[in-house]
Order: structure tokens, then sequence, then C-alpha cells
């Protein structure tokens, strides 16, 4: 123990005015952070004073991420600033790496008070990348809105800011690190601890790691391909499905996180993750998966590539969910899904009498139904997957889903698949992205839409693209309200629903550091079982062609080559 004194200082600021939380945090491009004075001090300092002081004094603080340029430089802030503010112990995952849903994990466990995430998720890495900083609360979940607003808030009235600059903690030893305050009379404590061993011991607990392990090297094993695409989440597939479950050490590539992601986009979709694509097209893997930067996403193919759009890898797993030993002992308390990803959870939900939810996009939502009692099975479009042990999306748990599948099942993903698609009808499903459209124009575009959708002669309106007639059947600006505590969230997307159960999604997303992004999203219902096995373009693009008439996407933003997602 140190027996110097460290000095704690309170030092004056100036508010910034574009220190809003999304839904995953403050996301910035990293020069932001770097260069803007006491930018970050600011932004820390408002989620400590977002936290009451008789609660803070003495408490645990989780601090991970997913080990990005800057990373390590801005927990050595973290830890300066908590130990000024009150906080008594600040575990930390050794190198300062620890995935989204080991925080999580760690937080529920350690009984903390909350986690500081570091990580800007799917977006790319390095000096001329992007940086996010995320809190999560004491249910290991991402803060809910009420408590964003109010970090929000403070950041805008914020005069000073308290640290312990002298503070240097050893980020690669692990253990304990205590060091005396200045006015304080218990030593601040820095643990640093193993990043996965906690969050291995909670899949352990969920899964029935013996049959996985003669999945993956028993006398029929399977061949599988797992891309971590130098992400947090490479030190966790290598320990958990190679070291402990047999897989052997190359069926793993990309497993050393990197500061800029080895230059890659760190998101597992078919553009990003192309490389992983094309080696499963080879048909020498019978599985594979990617996962992003954080590990919280993951996007699952079998043989030959075959693609698992998110949608209906959450219906699959819904599905057979019993095939995880978790739920046999907790059973299903409920099912839910962001709106703006397919209605095939839907499906599943109707089939097994089971509840249902629809909630914007944001993980948040999820938790508070998860807190309540009322969820165990969760996802989103964007290739988010997650269960009710933690309150976060998490790859890795999916992949262990799917896995256990195939292994009482003893079929191939696309025969998982395909009979899914016989026994409850198939959502035909993609998403645009237009990306970093100029934020006026976006704006105005969606005010303009949802002037015409709301307009009453909008309803029952016919629209005729060759053969095919659609009649809006509903159309609104998605609001959910919370059925645990009532907490009303409104303009959550722009939905124009079809007879027969089609949609056309709009959405302002808010998780770029540089303009705005559009997305749309297309859903159609199909029960033919003649009619289960086209391309999802070329099914879609009758409702394509209303989307872009509707909103003059194209004339609008100047963008005329979105991204095609899923």
């Amino acid at each position: 123990m140190s027996k110097q004194l460290i000095l704690l200082l309170t030092l004056p600021t100036s508010p910034y005015p574009d220190q809003r939380p999304g839904t995953n945090g403050l996301k910035k491009k990293t020069h932001v952070f770097q260069s803007k004075k006491n930018y970050l001090h600011n932004f820390i300092q408002c989620i400590f004073s977002s936290i009451d002081l008789r609660d803070r004094q003495g408490s645990t603080m989780v601090v991970g991420g997913d080990g990005r340029y800057f990373n390590s430089t801005v927990i050595q802030v973290i830890v300066q600033m908590a130990a000024a503010n009150g906080v008594g112990r600040v575990v930390i995952g050794q190198n300062g790496i620890m995935s989204t849903p080991a925080v999580s994990c760690v937080i529920r466990k350690s009984k903390a008070i909350g986690g500081i995430i570091l990580t800007a998720s799917h977006n790319p890495g390095g000096p001329d990348g992007d940086f996010g900083i995320k809190f999560n609360t004491a249910n290991g979940g991402p803060a809910p809105e009420a408590v964003t607003n109010k970090i929000f808030q403070l950041s805008r009235t914020i005069e000073e800011f308290a640290i312990c600059p002298e503070l240097r903690v050893d980020l690669g030893t692990i253990g304990k690190q205590s060091f005396d305050l200045e006015n304080k009379f218990k030593p601040f404590t820095v643990e640093i601890v193993d990043p996965v061993e906690s969050y291995a011991n909670s899949l352990r607990n969920i899964f029935d790691f013996a049959v996985l392990k003669e999945l993956l090297s028993g006398d029929n094993h399977i061949q599988i391909r797992l891309d971590a695409m130098h992400g947090v989440t490479g030190p966790y597939v290598k320990k958990i499905l190679c070291e402990e479950l047999g897989s052997p050490a190359n069926s793993a590539i990309n497993c050393v996180p990197l500061e800029n992601f080895g230059g890659r986009h760190p998101d597992p979709n078919l553009i990003y993750a192309s490389d992983l694509v094309e080696t499963m097209k080879s048909g020498q893997y019978d599985f594979g998966a990617a996962f992003d930067g954080d590990g919280d996403r993951n996007m699952i193919l079998g043989k030959h590539g075959f693609f698992v759009n998110p949608s209906d890898s959450v219906a699959v797993l819904a599905a057979n969910i019993f095939c995880i030993p978790y739920f046999q002992h907790t059973g299903v308390r409920g099912f839910a899904r962001s709106m703006p990803t397919s209605a095939a959870l839907d499906m599943v939900a109707r089939a097994t009498k089971i509840q249902l939810y629809e909630t914007p996009t944001g993980w948040r939502f999820f938790g508070s139904l998860m807190d309540a009692g009322r969820l165990s099975l969760c996802g989103e479009e964007s290739f988010g997957t997650g269960s009710d042990y933690i309150r976060e999306k998490d790859g890795l748990w999916a992949v262990l889903a799917w896995l256990s599948i195939l292994a009482v099942r003893r079929q191939s993903v696309e025969d998982i698949m395909t009979d899914h698609w016989r026994t409850y009808g198939r959502n035909y499903y993609t998403r645009f992205d237009y990306e970093e459209v100029d934020l006026d124009a976006a704006v105005e575009m969606m005010l303009d839409l949802e002037l015409m959708i709301s307009d009453r002669a909008f309803n029952g309106q016919v629209f005729t693209v060759g053969e095919k007639k659609y009649q809006v059947e509903a159309a609104d600006n998605f609001e959910y309200s919370d059925p645990v505590d009532g907490t009303i969230s409104r303009n959550q997307g722009l939905r124009i629903i079809f007879k027969g159960g089609s949609r056309i999604v709009f959405r302002l997303s808010g998780t770029d550091s540089f303009g705005a992004t559009i997305r749309l999203y297309i859903d159609s219902y199909e029960k033919d079982i003649n009619k289960l096995f086209q391309d999802p373009q070329v099914v879609l693009a009758e409702l394509v062609t209303i989307a872009l008439q509707l909103s003059q996407i194209h004339e609008r933003t100047g963008r005329r080559a979105p991204t095609v997602i899923t």
C-alpha cells in the first residue's frame, strides 16, 4: 500500500452542447475525445454525478473496453475520477479488456453500482476511427433514458470535475492495488481481473459443456470457423471454444484484439465479414460465426455460406429453446424483439402461446422486462441476441445456443432453418442503410413522411407494383408504453403495415459519429410452402419500390446506393 497520500483536485471546466448519449452511449470520432479540452473529463464526471452521492460512496464500479485505440488512456482517467468521486473499488479487465456481455455479468456478480464500457461497438477504431463511452447501471444493462437524460442535462451545465491526477494503475497485473487518498479514511482499491473467467462460469451454468465438447471434439465432431474480427471476443473464443470445448486452435481466427481491429470494420455482417463468408462457401466448415468489436453482436452461417438472418436466428432459438439446459430449469417467461426486427419471432410466440413484446430499438427496453421477470429471450435485427442471465446482447452466448441446438438435433444449420420455415412460415426481410446523410435533410424527409402517413386518407390506400397490390392496414410513428413502469417512448420509427402482414419501416439512427443514418426495413410474411426458398431481394422488390416512391429518399438525401445489411 502506498504511504504517500494522493491529492484530490477539483478543476474548473466549461460545458459542451453535444454530449447526449444515444442508445449505445456517447460515440464520437476519437480525436474529439482527445483534442477538445476536458471533453472526456466532462462526460465521465457527468456519469458519476448522475449517481446519488450516498450511493456512490464506497461503491464498486466495473470498467472494461473492446481494446480499441485510446482505451487504456481513458481507463486511467476513469480510475482517477472514480477515486475522486467517492467510489471505493473499481474492477477492471486485465489490460483494460472486457467484452460488453462480460461487463454486464461482472456488474451483476459483484453487486456493483454500475459499469463504464469503452466501445464504439461495430464502428472502426484507431486514431481516425470512433470511440465511445457507455454507462451501464446496477442491473448490468444500458442506462435507461431517465439516466441518460440526466447525464445530458448535467453535461450542459457542468462547471467542475473531480480527479486524482497522480493516481496510476497497472492494468497488466491481475490482483488488487490500493491507494491512500487525501481526506479519505479508507483506501481506494483497484482490482484487475481475468476478463474471461467470471463470464465463462456463467456460461457453464447455462449450457451443457460436456455435450458441446462432444459436438466440437468428439468422434463425429463438426467443423467450425469463428472470426473475432480482432475485437474483444478473441480471448473468450480461445479460452472457451478452443481450450475448454476442444475446437481446434485454427478454427478461431483474428482473435488478438487490436487497437484498429486490423484496419477492418468490426461489424459481423455479410459485407464486413465477407472473408468468413467466402471461407464458409468452400464447404469445409459446418458452422461459422463472426463477432463485433465489443462482443455483443453475432452473425451465424451454415455450410456453403448459408446465411441466417438475425431476425430468423432469434426465432429459431425460441422454437428450440429447451435444447438449452438453462431454460429447462427456469422455464420461459416471454419473448421480445425490437420493432424493426422481422415478425418471425411472433410466429413462434403465437404457436407456443408465449407472451411476445415489441419494443423500441435499444437493449435497455429488454432489460426492464427482464428485471420484472417477464422476459427470457430477445433479439434485434442488428445482429443482437440474448437472454435474461445478463442485461446485454451476447454474441458468444448466441453461438453456444446455436451449437446446443445442433448438438441435440444433429442437423445442419440450413436444415434447421428450412424446417423452421416449413413449420412457421418465412418472413422475408431486408434492411438498407443510408449513411452519412445531411441531418437536416434526413429530419425533413422523416417529418414529411410522417405527415403523409398520418393523414386519415392514407389508411386503406392501395399501392400497385406490377401485378401485386398492397393495401395499407395501419401506419404510425411507433410509440411504446413500458408494461412495467408505464414509461412512454415516442417517435421510435415510422411504420406502414399492409394487409397480410408486410411492413415498411423507416428509422433515424443515432449510432454514427458523423452525419445521420436513415434505416429502411422491409418485412413480408410468406406461408406458402412452395414460395419459401426465394431470393429475399427479389421477393421484396415491390415493397422496396413503394418505400422509395413514398419517401423520395434517393432524391432527398442524394444517396442512391445504400448499404444492404441483410
